[in-house]
């Protein structure tokens, strides 16, 4: 029986489409990009990737963006990171778009200027991408989710 490829595995689920990139040596080896719900969308997708790889690293982006799926997303990851001994990394949103504004609620965007997140108004979004190459130290263990939260 032929093992599966040991890969490692980069989600930016702050936004719709889901973006999920597989590594095979550093270097990208496949792009699955999906609109939807993250709840709906997350576990078909990591189903069919556990049946096709071995998952050495997992990483994901860890906010700002949608704090449903923000929230789905870290606890989803943490579950397959204690269950199938992956590690878990993770990165925050602005890594995966230049620092370009995100995406918040209604005309607000997060921003990230000299390591300050905040939100402004009327702004363009950048896209998010996946590098084509992987450099593990780029990413934290410090996993837990980056909710911006405005103050009431």
């Amino acid at each position: 029986m032929l093992s599966k490829p040991l890969v490692d595995v980069v989600a930016v689920t702050i936004s719709n489409p889901l973006l999920i990139g597989i590594y095979e040596n550093k270097k990208l080896k496949e792009v699955i990009k999906k609109e939807g719900m993250t709840s709906e969308i997350l576990p078909v997708i990591f189903d069919d990737l556990l049946k096709k790889y071995n998952i050495k690293n997992l990483i994901y982006s860890k906010g700002p963006g949608s704090y449903m799926s923000i929230k789905l997303s870290y606890l989803f990851f943490k579950t397959l990171e204690i269950t199938k001994n992956i590690n878990f990394l993770a990165a925050d949103g602005f890594y995966f778009n230049n620092n370009q504004p995100i995406k918040a609620i209604g005309n607000s965007f997060f921003v990230k200027k000299e390591g300050i997140i905040s939100l402004e108004k009327n702004l363009k979004a950048g896209e998010f991408f996946l590098p084509n190459t992987l450099n593990l130290e780029d990413f934290s263990k410090d996993t837990s989710p980056l909710y911006v939260l405005k103050a009431v």
